[in-house]
């Protein structure tokens, strides 16, 4: 079953800046120059949307934009955001269920792997892998557990709170690298956030 925000959609990002103050935010942002004037954007999983204002800022007109969201109450927020002139499809789907009419030049994912367990993940990987067109890239934020005593508590807090609201069904982080290495993508950008406790990187495939 995938994840489901839809009773959280009203907090999340309050929640979101309460723990992380804008980290969550900056670590998105840091991907973005790598999207390409005029491209076919896939986001999976934007949540409240607030990254279409973000991209926006990059680029004001040009880009076409399928905008995957499987929770209606974030997709409607989503659907309030200043988009500039960019054109915007929003698909209220689970992401592994949304094929694009045409390939995508980038893909955006932003934490949302950590949803789901690892054999979905990589379910999950190999859809979206499929809908990127050769040479494209791929932006991907999420958690990591990285050496310090703190991240798995963090974690695992993190878990159990939303799945008091059936937002999360996990336990832990699927590893997702050896999906972007088997499939030979090319580091771009790596940078890690927060006692590196998040990591975004951009990839080009091929």
């Amino acid at each position: 079953m995938s994840a489901n925000y839809d009773k959280t959609s009203s907090f999340y990002d309050t929640l979101s800046r309460l723990v992380f103050g804008n980290t969550l935010r900056n670590a998105q942002i840091s991907l973005l120059t790598y999207i390409p004037a005029d491209a076919v954007v896939l986001i999976a999983g934007g949540g409240t949307g607030w990254i279409l204002e973000e991209i926006a800022k990059v680029h004001s007109q040009g880009l076409e934009i399928f905008y995957v969201e499987i929770s209606a109450n974030m997709l409607a927020l989503s659907q309030k955001r200043s988009i500039g002139n960019n054109t915007v499809h929003f698909i209220n789907s689970p992401a592994e269920m949304v094929s694009l009419p045409k390939p995508a030049d980038v893909i955006i994912t932003p934490f949302l792997f950590d949803n789901f367990t690892q054999q979905a993940a990589e379910r999950l990987f190999n859809h979206l892998n499929g809908q990127l067109k050769p040479g494209g890239v791929w932006l991907n934020t999420d958690f990591q557990i990285a050496g310090k005593w703190w991240h798995k508590p963090l974690l695992k807090s993190m878990y159990l709170f939303f799945k008091l609201f059936n937002a999360v069904q996990v336990n832990q982080l699927p590893a997702i690298s050896g999906l972007f290495e088997k499939n030979n993508y090319q580091v771009l950008k790596s940078k890690e956030f927060f006692g590196r406790f998040i990591l975004s990187k951009a990839r080009k495939n091929g």
